[in-house]
């Protein structure tokens, strides 16, 4: 499995800000790998997320 990608946000002066602070940004493809859905463990809650009909995202608990 491939590790996700992912840059932090950058400030003005192009330094990298605080990793606690930085935002990822995970391709689709790369979280779902083929698959039309997939569970996420949040603190013992499954979510599923889901590609629809039309490529978009739904989140269901």
């Amino acid at each position: 499995m491939q590790q996700p990608s992912w840059e932090p946000k950058t400030t003005r002066q192009g330094e990298a800000e605080n990793s606690q602070t930085a935002v990822r940004t995970l391709k689709s493809q790369d979280l779902f790998l083929g698959a039309k859905e997939l569970n996420i463990d949040h603190h013992g809650a499954i979510y599923r997320l889901k590609i629809t009909r039309h490529g978009k995202l739904i989140l269901n608990k």
